[in-house]
């Protein structure tokens, strides 16, 4: 019995098994053709009612068994049958759990790679999907070969972080003022996570968690109006209000990932949040600004 000819899973069966072999019934009935994408983990979610982190492990599995397969920026596919589509594809692509063309892939793993996908498949999938046996098999290589580059997933998490700020300069224009500059600063964050809606909660899921150091530089330079001309604010008050701004819009941001399909099932949008978002901040500047003038005012 092949893989896409496996009984369908009893009643009892976990969740995610049972969503797993509907989807490889529908695959093998050519309801989803080879190279059709198949549900994303947002899509399983909402149409079977479970959590993300349950529909994660349902692509999981059907990529083990070589049913499935993702491709990044793209999303997960139907894997082609063995010769479908040439050497290294489709169920027939593993064997004994060792991917074939290793060593290639091997040869071409680094840092900057390993980085790049992982954002990928994060984009793709979320983060309930980024795990680094997940990254290994994305990339074709043994789990263990991805340790010899970086040290376990939080320090990962911690190289995708930087990455994803690196992505996008800082704010350009921006006022001349403290205010405004922290406020272009924030913006420019959210945006940030905007395009990455797993990355708030993945820097939030890692022991110490801390802002990448082009997001911090970003907010000490906005602040920099603070320290002068004139009486200034001393160098601690400027990174505790940076860091306070920062740790505002990583909180609001945590929302993104899940509160998409929750914001649409009751009719709301994302216009929404980003409206929550500018009202907070605004609220926040407005009282830094009153501590500013406070501590202006005692030099």
């Amino acid at each position: 019995m092949g893989v896409l000819e496996q009984p369908a899973a009893p009643a009892s069966t976990a969740p995610y098994r049972r969503i797993a072999a509907e989807l490889r019934a529908r695959i093998a009935s050519g309801e989803i053709g080879p190279g059709e994408k198949v549900p994303s983990v947002r899509r399983i979610a909402q149409e079977w009612g479970v959590a993300t982190a349950t529909a994660a492990k349902v692509l999981s599995v059907l990529r083990e068994e070589g049913v499935v397969r993702a491709v990044p920026g793209v999303g997960t596919v139907v894997a082609a049958p063995c010769g479908g589509s040439g050497p290294g594809e489709g169920p027939c692509a593993e064997r004994n759990g060792r991917p074939p063309r290793a060593a290639g892939a091997l040869r071409k793993l680094t840092p900057e790679r390993i980085v790049r996908t992982a954002i990928a498949l994060a984009d793709t999938h979320g983060a309930a999907a980024l795990s680094m046996r997940a990254l290994a098999a994305e990339l074709g290589v043994p789990t263990m070969a991805l340790y010899r580059h970086v040290p376990g997933k939080d320090d990962l998490v911690t190289r995708m972080a930087d990455a994803a700020f690196g992505e996008c300069g800082p704010p350009g224009d921006a006022p001349g003022d403290w205010r405004g500059r922290l406020y272009a600063a924030a913006r420019h964050q959210w945006a940030v996570y905007r395009r990455h809606p797993w990355l708030a909660r993945v820097m939030v899921s890692v022991p110490r968690p801390q802002l990448p150091a082009c997001a911090t530089g970003l907010m000490e330079r906005a602040m920099a109006q603070a320290q002068g001309p004139g009486p200034g604010l001393e160098a601690g008050a400027v990174v505790r209000i940076g860091a306070t701004v920062a740790g505002y819009v990583r909180g609001v941001a945590v929302n993104l990932e899940d509160g998409a399909a929750a914001r649409r099932a009751r009719g709301g949008t994302d216009a929404d949040l980003d409206a929550m978002f500018e009202f907070g901040l605004a609220r926040l500047l407005d009282g830094l600004s009153v501590y500013v003038e406070q501590r202006r005012g005692c030099s």
